[in-house]
């Protein structure tokens, strides 16, 4: 199984710095070559260069009271994300689909239960371990 992910090229992991600005200021942001990539796929999809999507991350995380101390770790999060709501379907593979039309609240709803299940399918699991150690 390992195999599998240190078999994979370094330079994804090589740490790149981008320099843009956000809400008018000029700002760094550090992030691994492999979620810079997945962020230029996400622009993409809404016809967004790398800089616009993450002001418009900036912003919008901003205006819903996030705290913006742990930017870089955010984006991790939104690229993590994509990935996983692309392999449950909700964002559809063709990478030419727009996300901005996409239903937000209502794939938010199914995430929430889909980890509500997890959650309680993990603890069932950890107790049944539990119960035969």
């Amino acid at each position: 199984m390992c195999r599998l992910f240190i078999g994979a090229d370094p330079d994804l992991w090589e740490p790149q710095t981008r320099s843009m600005r956000l809400d008018g200021v000029s700002t760094s942001v550090r992030l691994e070559r492999f979620f810079w990539e997945v962020l230029e796929e996400i622009g993409r999809r809404d016809g967004l260069c790398l800089s616009r999507l993450v002001a418009k991350l900036s912003r919008e995380c901003a205006e819903a009271g996030h705290d913006g101390e742990n930017f870089a770790s955010f984006l991790r999060v939104c690229c993590g994300r994509y990935l996983a709501l692309q392999r449950v379907g909700e964002i559809p593979a063709a990478r030419d689909a727009p996300i901005a039309g996409l239903d937000a609240e209502g794939i938010l709803l199914r995430e929430r239960r889909r980890r509500a299940r997890n959650r309680a399918s993990g603890q069932a699991e950890a107790a049944s371990c539990s119960a035969t150690s």
